[in-house]
């Protein structure tokens, strides 16, 4: 084994003594014949309310942050996850990309002035408007290094935890970005190789993680605990070694594997950790033919949506898939969905 430096060593010693409430796992597998898959994992410390909705194009929102916020049209319709129903908190567009917000600590976003020169969008809104706007990371991130605007966060309803997450990307050509906002500045990490991503800490930090990791072979050790660092490691590991290839089933059910390895036991209790957080869904978005998989650890059964079978043009209909008192499906469950009124997104009080 290489000798460990110790630098890392300080490092990986900070991350163990941090104690995360919410925490989460996104990765990415890429196989052959365009076959790319994002999965991730919903961990949070007591219920997060999901519900799955279909949103077509050609719906108007703004940013809800008053008059300084930023007004668009939706250009791609997508299937969301909402969360509480007051916000997207993963989904992919009818383009194959897919947005993903995870808990980060770390985050700090820039003051904003509702009577200043710079537009905002609530924090509530920032997967959506990747969502609705863009079919590539490229494109993308191309659009967010010009900062046209800034994420306003605020705390989460009835509670006194302020909203703190970063953004992952990813599109059906296997390209990532990764969004922070890291002492009041935004920091954008682009490259197809960042397929791997935790709660904590910020991103240049997990990369450094992982290229110590990489030096030792996961047949010989891999770290077990459901903490950032050691899911972050585990995942980087095995959607590298689960098997390449183009059928459809087995490369779902490997990345399926993947995420529920990095998945932290329903209910899980410790005396120096009070805040632990739990897996409480996953989703599984196969980017090549447009079907969303979906499962919490309250149902039995893993079910998908192909969203090709929808109407997202602009006459389409606002469609949801109820999700609450364990509402169980199973297989493909298009035809549960219901025409709806389009939930509310948070904005500022």
């Amino acid at each position: 084994m290489k000798k460990f430096p110790l630098i890392l060593f300080s490092l990986i010693l900070s991350i163990g003594l941090w104690n995360p409430s919410e925490a989460c796992t996104r990765v990415v597998y890429k196989g052959p014949q365009n076959t790319v898959i994002t999965a991730r994992s919903m961990d949070w410390r007591d219920e997060i309310p999901a519900n799955l909705w279909v949103l077509p194009k050609g719906i108007d929102r703004n940013g809800l942050v008053g008059p300084k916020s930023v007004k668009w049209t939706a250009k791609y319709g997508s299937l969301v996850s909402s969360s509480w129903d007051i916000a997207s908190a993963d989904g992919m567009n009818e383009k194959g990309l897919v947005a993903n917000l995870l808990w980060l600590g770390e985050s700090q976003y820039p003051k904003f002035d509702g009577k200043g020169s710079k537009k905002g969008i609530a924090i509530s809104l920032w997967a959506q408007y990747y969502l609705d706007n863009f079919a590539t990371v490229k494109e993308a991130v191309e659009f967010s290094r010009k900062e046209p605007f800034v994420i306003v966060s605020d705390y989460i309803p009835g509670t006194e935890r302020f909203t703190t997450v970063h953004l992952s990307i990813s599109d059906a050509s296997g390209d990532n970005a990764v969004f922070e906002y890291i002492d009041g500045k935004l920091v954008i990490h682009h490259d197809p190789s960042y397929t791997v991503m935790t709660n904590s800490p910020v991103f240049e930090e997990q990369l450094a993680l992982n290229n110590y990791w990489k030096g030792i072979p996961g047949t010989v050790m891999l770290p077990g605990t459901n903490r950032a660092a050691d899911r972050f490691v585990r995942a980087s590991y095995y959607i590298n070694a689960i098997p390449q290839t183009a059928d459809t089933r087995t490369a779902i059910a490997s990345v399926f594997s993947v995420i529920r390895n990095c998945s932290v036991p329903y209910g899980i209790t410790s005396a120096t950790e009070p805040n632990i957080s739990s897996t409480r869904w996953r989703s599984v978005s196969d980017q090549k033919n447009l079907v969303y998989y979906f499962e919490t650890v309250f149902t039995p059964n893993t079910f998908w949506v192909d969203l090709k079978d929808f109407d997202l043009s602009p006459k389409g209909k606002v469609m949801k898939l109820d999700l609450s008192n364990n509402n169980t499906y199973n297989g493909k469950s298009n035809a549960n969905f219901k025409e709806s009124a389009p939930f509310t997104f948070l904005g500022l009080k």
